[in-house]
Parts: C-alpha cells; structure tokens; sequence
C-alpha cells in the first residue's frame, strides 16, 4: 500500500525564516474561545480530557504536573474551564494536586452567563474510596460545593461525612465506578460540557469505557526523563480513532493539539 503523507499547512506556524516573515497573527482570548468551542446543540455530556505531558511523554514531575506548566498553557487551560458546565477530577489528582474550586470574576462570570453556563462550574469528584480531607481546598477555597461521584460500596458514615464537610454526593454505581456511570450522572443533572482534568486513571477508565470525545493535549517544550507515567492508563489496550482539528504553538515550543474521536457515519 503507497502512504500519501502530507505537510500539513499548520507546519509554517511552527517554523520561521530568518526575517519571521511567515509569523502567523497572535491568536486573541477570544479566537481560542472560538477554535475550542463545544459542539452545538448539545444533547449529551461531551467529555473532553485536558492534559500535558513532557515531550518524551512525562505527565508529572515529581509527582505533580505544575512543573511542566507555561504561560502558554495556563492560558489555554483558563480557557478550557470557561467554556466548561462541569470539571471532572480524580481523587487522587485532587490530593496530588491540592485542587482547589474553579476561581471567576465578574468579567468571567458575565461571559458565562451570556452562553447560558452558571458563574462558576463545580468541581466534580470521582472516588471509590471517599478519601477526601474535608478542610483541603476542595472544601474550604470554592465558590460552589464540590459535586462527588462516588459507589455504594462507600460506608455510610464516610458517605455522611462527606455530605456534612459540604460535598454534592452522588452515589452514581452499585460497585465499581464506570465511564458510563459517570456520563449518566453528568446527562440526569444537565451538565453536559464537560471537561476532564484526570488523572490517568480516570483517563483510562474513560477511554475503555468508550465515552472519550475529545482530547486537548499540551506538549511541554522539555524532556523530564525519570519513573513518570503517562496521561492514560487502563488494565488492557483500547484502541480509539482520533482525528486531528488543530495544531496550535507558542514561541517558547509549547505545542497545543486538539484531537476529536474518529466515529463512522
């Protein structure tokens, strides 16, 4: 079979002659509100996961990723969690992490309102274990309460816990928690742009799950080399189909790809 590559027309972005003749215009707020606007109309979650990662494929650095953060990127990020109904997270990517609620001010807020979001998007949670420090800043740095998604097998003492240190609990599966239980409980309560910070864990779960729509991806210009994993990981390989929508860079080499699930028509 004869391959037909080609240069995509993104790659004179990346690349400069001496003179920086062919810089491309600096991409404003909001072009980026724009090149990564949810699909509409929405009838359903669309779960899209953002994560960077190192370029030889580190997803932290000595445990967290802040280190492998850029201006470039907190930028995209902010953007992300704008155009977000709900931000899904690991618990143990809340701990790792030390999240905190989403932040507004009243421009921010505005613009929310004027797309038909609430002020702030909540935090949701999803945790099996319930193992969640009820004075970290999940609890006590938040403008709205934290949603958590959490099984039935959690103790009923833990689950009260939970509640009275002002948690959104939601028991969304009778055991293990699945992808699929976690776009249901996201679709009974409306919530349907959602944007998943990880971990891999998560990651994984939701990419074997099949519930995986879109991946916003960040390449951090340095190598990190060490026992780091990667930003998805699952029991078995699985396999999704994704197509590219845009390549965006940063004078200091941070890369930014979109990447949408590849489905048959």
């Amino acid at each position: 079979m004869i391959e037909h590559v080609h240069r995509l027309d993104i790659a004179s972005y990346l690349t400069r002659d001496e003179a920086g003749s062919n810089r491309p215009p600096e991409l404003r707020d909001e072009d980026l509100r724009s090149l990564y606007g949810y699909p509409t109309p929405l009838d359903r979650p669309w779960v899209r996961v953002n994560f960077i990662s190192s370029i030889d494929g580190a997803v932290t650095i000595d445990g967290s990723s802040a280190r492998l953060g850029t201006p470039a990127d907190k930028r995209v990020y902010d953007v992300l969690r704008e155009l977000a109904d709900v931000i899904v997270v690991g618990a143990g990517t809340v701990r790792a992490e030390n999240y905190g609620g989403a932040r507004t001010d009243d421009a921010l807020a505005a613009r929310r309102r004027d797309h038909g979001l609430a002020d702030v998007p909540p935090i949701a949670v999803v945790t099996a274990s319930g193992r969640l420090d009820p004075t970290s800043r999940l609890f006590t740095e938040t403008a709205v309460p934290p949603l958590v998604m959490t099984s039935a097998r959690l103790d009923a003492g833990d689950l009260a816990g939970l509640r009275t240190a002002g948690a959104d609990v939601e028991v969304v599966s009778e055991g293990a928690i699945t992808g699929s239980a976690i776009v249901a409980a996201l679709r009974r309560r409306k919530l349907h742009r959602v944007l998943c910070e990880g971990g891999p864990g998560l990651f994984g779960t939701l990419i074997a799950d099949g519930v995986v729509d879109e991946l916003c991806l960040t390449t951090s210009p340095q190598l990190v080399a060490g026992g780091a994993g990667r930003i998805a990981v699952s029991a078995s390989a699985c396999p999704t189909p994704m197509t590219c929508v845009h390549v965006l860079g940063d004078d200091d080499g941070t890369l930014f790809t979109r990447w949408v699930r590849a489905r048959d028509e």
